[in-house]
């Protein structure tokens, strides 16, 4: 029987049963499943448990030659729990033959939904009334509808494409910006192809859903947030350095745009010190986009089948498998 060891999670109630269900969904797959909690990163647990198994389950701790250099023979496979893959070094995987995939999908809805609520949210001056009602004295702090409005989704893979269909029921016009576009997907979801910039000057609500990467870091810098309406919102659940926080907080401090929703930052946790947390226009939440049981449960699900698929042969998901040349080096 061979042995996977997850390393996403730490010990709480909902873990614990998660795990659980895992470890017998795996059973009925023929695969061992281990739990080794990572509450303080310890690369020399990780490295051990490694060794001893067929596949892991990584969080989004930094995985490089140092750790893959000392894996031996038996662990091929590593699952990435998620879609970000910024701290796993690829190269140096596929000079060692180790396979990395992620679980493409299987938490788009629950970060889509985690997008609009805070668009919504942001809109309708959520967190300044809040505060309204704890002072006494209610102001009438007047927002603006998401019906109707312009959206622009930035990266349209599964998660930019689950925003887009939450966004049915609110007869938006949607822009869409993507690097490598499928434009069938696009008019599937009565969208437009737009280019970045048309989408900052254009839209009422801009939500990011593209890897983080040379080609992204910054992506929203000064200039680009500066060119947003004035009553306009953005919001980012996907990674850190692909917004400028220093510039997003001067333009929200200056109140130039009308907000902006955070679930990832550049560095995590968001230090207490930070100025965004000083502001009334910006949500902040502590990189959770993902984490409701159903999406939690989908992804453990779809890392036991990659994990499945990988060991009997069965080609896998091109969106799931990071390092296709991987196998040049397999020994």
């Amino acid at each position: 029987m061979k042995r996977i060891v997850s390393f996403f999670g730490e010990h709480s109630e909902v873990f614990e049963e998660l795990n659980e269900r895992t470890r017998k969904y795996a059973l009925s797959k023929d695969i061992e499943y281990m739990w080794h909690s990572q509450e303080d990163f310890n690369q020399e647990e990780v490295v051990k448990d490694l060794q001893n198994s067929e596949a892991g389950l990584i969080d989004i701790e930094p995985y490089g030659e140092d750790i893959f250099k000392q894996l031996g023979d038996r662990c091929k496979l590593l699952i990435r729990f998620g879609v970000g893959f910024d701290k796993v070094d690829l190269n140096a995987a596929t000079k060692y033959g180790l396979c990395i995939t992620r679980t493409t999908g299987a938490n788009s809805m629950s970060v889509a939904e985690m997008a609009l609520s805070m668009i919504v949210a942001l809109r309708r001056q959520h967190v300044v009334n809040r505060a309204t009602v704890n002072s006494g004295v209610w102001t009438k702090n007047i927002g603006n509808e998401t019906y109707g409005k312009t959206i622009g989704i930035i990266g349209f893979g599964a998660t930019g494409q689950r925003l887009a269909k939450l966004l049915t029921g609110f007869d938006c016009n949607i822009l869409v910006y993507d690097p490598y576009p499928n434009k069938k997907l696009i008019e599937k979801y009565n969208a437009k192809l737009a280019e970045i910039d048309e989408i900052f000057a254009q839209c009422d609500a801009i939500s990011i859903h593209v890897p983080y990467c040379p080609e992204t870091h910054m992506l929203a810098n000064e200039d680009r947030l500066r060119m947003m309406k004035s009553n306009a919102v953005i919001v980012c659940t996907a990674r850190g350095n692909i917004v400028d926080e220093e510039a997003l907080y001067k333009v929200l401090k200056e109140k130039k745009i009308g907000g902006a929703g955070l679930d990832v930052y550049s560095e995590e946790p968001l230090p207490a010190s930070s100025p965004l947390t000083t502001l009334d226009n910006v949500i902040l939440t502590p990189h959770v986009a993902s984490q409701t049981y159903e999406a939690l449960w989908a992804t453990y699900k779809k890392a036991i089948d990659i994990m499945d698929d990988f060991y009997n042969g069965r080609e896998l998901l091109k969106s799931d498998l990071l390092n296709p040349e991987y196998k040049e080096n397999i020994k």
